[in-house]
């Protein structure tokens, strides 16, 4: 079982910067790859980034160039960079880990007024 717990969301205007953070604890050791989806009412949970033990990324094509994700293996701690926030970034995100099955976090409210 792995735990995950997002921090780090909240209120921002557009042009505006936030950082997220996801905590894992539990069977850390057989996570693979860690990430953040992000979804809005009526609409299905989308992929925002993903990152490997390794360090390879993934990312949307709605956020590359404004997004970093990144991985602190030591501190079992994945964390999301967002820059030039804009209105359509308004969502709630979820931290993401597979360890040979997926597991997510409870959520992180985004708003990003415009």
């Amino acid at each position: 079982q792995v735990q995950l717990v997002e921090s780090g969301g909240g209120l921002v205007q557009a042009g505006g910067s936030l950082r997220l953070s996801c905590a894992a604890s539990g069977s850390i050791f057989r996570i693979m790859t860690m990430g953040w989806y992000r979804q809005v009412p009526g609409k299905q949970r989308e992929l925002v980034a993903t990152i490997t033990r390794g360090g390879s990324t993934n990312y949307a094509d709605s956020v590359k160039g404004r997004v970093t994700i990144s991985r602190d293996n030591a501190q079992n701690t994945v964390y999301l960079q967002m820059n030039s926030l804009k209105s359509e970034d308004t969502a709630l995100y979820f931290c993401y880990a597979f360890a040979a099955t997926s597991y997510w976090g409870q959520g992180t409210q985004v708003t990003v007024s415009s």
